[in-house]
């Protein structure tokens, strides 16, 4: 299926390398090689990909070479640095890789000028319609049982949804996890993400958690940000106009895979109305160079307001999650006061008619998230 970074990613690789990362499994390998049928996939954990790169003997016909897992390699920036100045993007270059990648590419050599950055997310229910053609409702539902990875939701099976993720989670935990960190305690880590998955929605309390693990708060500080470079997480933080005074209060954490989450429809829900906007968060993000943010709004009285998307230190727009109350909250008005500039809306699950009040609109979930667009 194409996917929605496609039509920008082939753009960008007539003139720079594209550095493509996000969750493992969630689709940036087949992306790739549906590019073009041209093309010459190398995976650095091959042995023999691993001496056709070492040896620089890919084929120079092929229209587009693909470098997986290139980042397991010494000194990787400054060798394709090297390739990118000596050859430049004849054939086209993309390097695809997990969270790792990401990690990796803000120390050591730089590529400056010389690359694009993405992330490819899960589907979403905006995703599936365009591509797959699914009604909205149908893929609300599909990703609020089965997550948004497109092996899972594209076999419909619960079973196979969850056999999936057993897997998945311990690959990135006993394999990922120690590619990218020194971690001796792997069975605290994965108490760790049970933990998380049962309080999406909650602000997370660091104590309670290092209480629970028995592990210094500055431990369970370090793994989440493991967690959160791995794909597995994401923090949504209150919000404030001073930035620095936001990153230091406690987050919100959600998961990628929203099929993941313990507890109520109404933390699926959320958690996937916080995957979509994160989603249409990062395109913004790499396709055009703004600064993006998602927050939540919590005052001194305790009114809270789901989520804030900001870009480019603008509030966007206002939004509350219900999974049936079809009345409006009144922190939504309140506010709305405040930010004016920021549109505000109650997405409901299941919403049977569409309402409005002082500038505040009600829409069904899966609406809302059909046509989402946050510029």
């Amino acid at each position: 299926m194409e996917r929605y970074l496609d039509e920008f990613i082939r753009k960008d690789l007539q003139e720079k390398i594209v550095l493509l990362s996000g969750p493992r499994q969630v689709g940036k390998t087949t992306l790739s090689r549906q590019l073009t049928d041209s093309h010459a996939y190398l995976n650095y954990d091959a042995s023999a990909d691993r001496r056709i790169i070492q040896a620089r003997e890919w084929d120079r016909d092929a229209k587009l070479v693909i470098f997986d897992e290139l980042h397991k390699m010494k000194k990787w920036k400054s060798w394709i640095k090297g390739i990118y100045d000596t050859e430049g993007v004849s054939p086209s270059l993309i390097v695809t890789g997990s969270a790792r990648l990401d990690t990796y590419r803000k120390g050591g050599e730089s590529l400056a000028g010389r690359f694009f950055y993405y992330r490819l997310h899960p589907l979403t229910v905006k995703e599936t319609c365009r591509f797959l053609g699914e009604g909205s409702e149908k893929a609300l539902d599909k990703i609020l049982r089965l997550g948004g990875f497109p092996e899972p939701y594209l076999k419909d099976s619960e079973t196979f949804a969850k056999r999936f993720r057993r897997i998945h989670t311990d690959t990135i935990v006993r394999e990922d996890l120690l590619d990218l960190e020194k971690v001796r305690d792997i069975k605290s880590i994965e108490i760790l993400i049970d933990l998380l998955r049962a309080r999406v929605g909650s602000t997370t309390s660091y104590t309670a958690l290092a209480n629970d693990l028995q592990v210094s708060i500055h431990t369970v500080k370090h793994w989440l940000q493991i967690l959160e470079n791995l794909y597995v997480i994401f923090p949504v933080r209150p919000y404030h106009k001073n930035i620095s005074r936001s990153l230091l209060k406690e987050a919100k954490y959600y998961l990628y895979d929203t099929g993941a989450v313990e507890g109520d429809s109404g933390a699926r829900l959320e958690n996937a109305v916080a995957c979509a906007l994160l989603r249409e968060l990062h395109l913004i993000e790499d396709t055009s160079g703004s600064r993006v943010a998602l927050h939540f709004l919590k005052d001194k009285e305790k009114h809270e307001i789901d989520f804030l998307p900001v870009v480019d230190n603008k509030p966007v727009c206002l939004i509350e999650v219900k999974v049936s109350d079809e009345t409006f909250a009144p922190a939504l008005f309140r506010f709305h006061a405040k930010l004016k500039e920021a549109r505000p809306y109650q997405i409901v699950y299941g919403l049977k008619r569409k309402k409005s009040k002082d500038g505040a609109s009600m829409l069904p979930a899966h609406e809302f998230l059909k046509d989402l667009e946050l510029l």
